[in-house]
C-alpha cells in the first residue's frame, strides 16, 4: 500500500489495514505481475524460460528458495530483484527493533507499548529496500550473529535480570521480520550454526541460549550455493536443505547473444569512453566467447565454473586498451582492433580456475589459447571455413579455389607483417594494405565495409588464418602480433633450437 499520513493505531484500524504474510503479499503482487504480462525480474536475462518460471512456482507456493549454480550465475541478483514483489510501504509500531506489525505485534517491547498507549500507539513506516537483509556466510558466523545472544551491557544498564527479554540483542534474522533474508555461500556456514535456522524454517520462531522465547518470524529466505562447494569447502546438513522447500538450478547465458546482451547492460563504461571508442559487433562477439571457450576448455576447473564477471571485465579492459591507444596518439575517435584483446589478457587469468594441465601450462598460455579458440570459432561466422577448400580424399573432385591463397602465396615468398598495438589508426591500415589479396578478399565479402571496417575485417582473417594454420602468429614484445609464412615460421624455430 502507498505511504499514508498515519501516525497512530487507530488512524491505522480506520484506514482498512489488514496484516498479511510476507510470502502472501510476494504471492498477490506477484500474481498482479503475471496479470499484467510483466516481470519482477527487469534486470536478469537469459532466464525468461529457465530460472524465473521455476521462481514464480516456488513464489506462488510460498516456498523459500535455494539457489544452486556456478558463480556468476545471477543467483544474489535474482533474490535483490524479489524486493520488487514487495509492498511499497508498510507500517510497524515506532522504535521496534524487529519491524512490529502493529496489528500482530510479537516482541515483548511492542506488546508493553501497545498495552499502555493503547489506539494511541505511534506508527512508523518502512519502504521495501529496508525490507531485504543479505548475509555471506563465512566460518567466522556465529548464532548469534544471526539470532542473537543476551546482551550483558544492556542488562547491566538497564538492570535486568539475564532472564528478562529485554536483555536479548536481536540478531541480523529477527530484524529481517517481514522481509527478505538472503544467506550467500550457506555451504560455508558451519554445520552448528546451519542447524540453529532448523525451527526458523519449520516452525518460525528462535532460541536464544535456551531462553524460553518464542517469536513467530515472518520471513522469505533465499540461500545460495555452489555446487563445488559441497566438496570442496563444506555442504548444506541434509535436515536443513529438507526444509528448504524450493531448490532452483542456475546456468550460464546459453548463447552468445544473451551473454552479449548481459556484458553491455553490466559493464561500468564512461560516455566519454563511448564517446571515444568503438566497438564493433565482431569483437563484442569475441569477448563472450572466449567466455564460451572457457567454459569447456580441458585447461580450466569445469566444476568452478566461468562467471560472467570474466566477460565484463574483458569488455571493459578491451575499450580502455583502444582509449588508451587513442589518448597517447592524440585520436579523438578510434576503433577496437583484434590486437587490442591484449589488454583482455588480465581479465581472463584473475576470472579463471585452471586444473593440473592449465597450471602446467600457465594462466598466460592458456589466456592466448582461449582467445586464439574463439577466434577461430567466431572466423567462420564471417568468412567461410578455409578447411572448406582443402582437397578430399577423391582425385576426380576438384577443391574449390580458396579466397585466402593470395595471402598465404604473399606469406610464402618470405614476407612478414608486424602490427603494434599502439600503431595510429592511418598506419595501421597501411600495414594491412600491403598484404597482397588480402583487401580484395574482404571486400569479396563485404563489398559495402567503410575503410574502417575493411581495416578490422583484415586484421581478423589474418588471425583467423594462423589459428587455422596457414600462416603463423607470434606476439610481440612491445604489444602486437606479427605474421608470417607457416613453413619459415617452422624450420626457423628449428635452427634456433640446433643452436641452442
Amino acid at each position: 500500500m502507498n505511504k499514508p499520513e498515519i501516525k497512530n493505531l487507530l488512524d491505522l484500524k480506520r484506514s482498512g489495514y489488514t496484516s498479511g504474510s510476507i510470502k502472501d503479499e510476494i504471492r498477490n503482487n506477484l500474481v498482479h505481475y503475471i496479470q499484467k504480462k510483466q516481470s519482477p525480474f527487469n534486470t536478469i536475462l537469459g532466464y525468461e524460460d529457465t530460472v524465473i518460471p521455476d521462481v514464480e512456482r516456488a513464489l506462488l507456493s510460498r516456498h523459500n528458495i535455494l539457489f544452486l549454480g556456478l558463480r556468476g550465475q545471477a543467483k544474489t541478483r535474482m533474490a535483490r530483484e524479489m524486493i520488487n514483489l514487495l509492498d511499497e510501504w508498510i507500517p510497524v509500531i515506532a522504535g521496534s527493533e524487529i519491524n512490529d506489525d502493529p496489528l500482530e505485534p510479537i516482541s515483548l517491547y511492542a506488546r508493553k507499548l501497545l498495552e499502555e498507549k493503547g489506539d494511541a500507539t505511534p506508527i512508523d513506516w518502512i519502504h521495501r529496500s529496508e525490507r531485504y537483509g543479505e548475509k555471506l556466510a563465512t566460518p567466522d558466523v556465529s548464532v548469534a550473529d544471526l539470532i542473537g545472544d543476551i546482551d550483558p551491557i544492556k542488562a547491566a544498564n538497564l538492570r535486568l535480570s539475564f532472564a528478562d527479554e529485554q536483555a536479548l540483542h536481536y540478531g541480523i534474522i529477527p530484524r529481517s521480520h517481514r522481509g527478505i533474508f538472503v544467506i550467500n555461500e550457506l555451504p560455508d556456514l558451519q554445520a552448528r550454526i546451519q542447524v540453529s535456522l532448523f525451527n526458523i524454517l519449520q516452525e518460525g520462531d528462535i532460541q536464544i541460549r535456551g531462553f524460553k522465547l518464542r517469536l513467530p518470524l515472518d520471513i522469505l529466505f533465499v540461500f545460495t550455493a555452489n555446487p563445488e562447494d559441497y566438496t570442496n569447502r563444506g555442504s548444506i546438513v541434509t535436515p536443513l536443505k529438507d526444509r528448504i522447500e524450493s531448490q532452483i538450478i542456475t546456468h550460464y547465458p546459453k548463447t552468445v547473444e544473451i551473454s552479449k546482451a548481459i556484458t553491455e547492460q553490466e559493464a561500468n563504461l564512461l560516455p566519454e569512453q563511448l564517446k571515444k571508442v568503438e566497438v564493433p559487433d565482431m569483437c563484442r562477439m569475441l569477448v563472450e566467447q572466449i567466455a564460451m571457450e572457457a567454459r569447456k576448455s580441458e585447461f580450466v576447473d569445469q566444476k568452478s565454473g566461468v562467471s560472467a564477471r570474466l566477460t565484463i571485465s574483458a569488455y571493459e579492459n578491451l575499450v580502455s586498451t583502444a582509449e588508451l591507444r587513442a589518448l597517447g596518439s592524440g585520436q579523438q575517435h578510434t576503433m577496437v582492433r583484434i590486437a587490442d584483446f591484449l589488454g583482455v589478457v588480465p581479465s581472463i587469468t584473475g576470472k579463471i580456475e585452471l586444473v593440473y594441465e592449465g597450471e602446467q601450462e600457465g594462466p598466460l598460455n592458456v589466456a592466448h589459447r582461449l582467445m586464439g579458440q574463439a577466434i577461430r570459432t567466431t572466423f567462420t561466422q564471417y568468412f567461410p571455413d578455409p578447411q572448406s577448400f582443402k582437397k578430399g580424399r577423391d582425385p576426380k573432385i576438384k577443391a574449390k579455389p580458396s579466397p585466402y591463397q593470395p595471402v598465404i602465396d604473399w606469406f610464402g615468398k618470405g614476407n612478414d607483417l608486424a602490427m603494434l598495438q599502439e600503431e595510429m589508426d592511418a598506419a595501421y591500415l597501411a600495414h594491412l594494405y600491403q598484404v597482397d589479396g588480402l583487401y580484395a578478399a574482404v571486400k569479396q565479402f563485404y563489398p559495402n565495409a567503410d575503410e574502417a571496417q575493411a581495416g578490422l575485417l583484415m586484421e581478423f582473417m589474418l588471425h583467423g588464418l594462423s589459428e587455422f594454420s596457414l600462416i603463423s602468429k607470434k606476439g610481440i614484445e612491445k604489444g602486437g602480433y606479427s605474421f608470417a609464412d607457416m613453413l619459415g615460421s617452422m624450420l626457423n624455430m628449428s635452427l634456433e633450437d640446433e643452436d641452442e
